[in-house]
């Protein structure tokens, strides 16, 4: 599986971005879907996932009530919906694959086999 991401961009504090997440070669559909964000000089974390078994989704404390996951299974594309944004977004955004990745470690980069490449965000103050 191949994924793309996308949707980066610059944008004020309190502003809003979309992220996607396409994949190809397989439907993800079957599969878990997770986020991830790195800051400059920090370690990547997991912002949200999305379970292929329920649709539950799980989020960060620190973007609940602001980020948004879901899904487009024609599409095969996963969304981040990402509100009221704050200088502390500031982040290369990553998406990432696995069959059961969205469970208890799911925050845990480390957790999730499959990558995209990255997407910046860049949220000014």
């Amino acid at each position: 599986v191949q994924l793309q991401a996308s949707g980066g961009g610059l944008v004020q504090a309190g502003g809003s971005l979309t992220l996607s997440c396409a994949a190809s070669g397989s439907p993800l559909s079957s599969s878990d879907i997770g986020w991830f964000r790195q800051p400059p000089g920090k370690e990547r974390k997991g912002v949200s996932c999305v379970s292929s078994r329920d649709g539950s989704a799980y989020y960060a404390d620190s973007v609940k009530g602001r980020f948004t996951i879901s899904r487009d299974n024609a599409k095969n594309t996963v969304y981040l919906r990402m509100n009221s944004l704050k200088s502390e977004d500031t982040a290369v955004y990553y998406c990432a694959t696995d069959p059961g990745g969205c469970g208890r470690t799911w925050y845990v980069w480390r957790t999730w086999k499959y990558w995209g490449q990255g997407t910046q965000v860049t949220v000014s103050s």
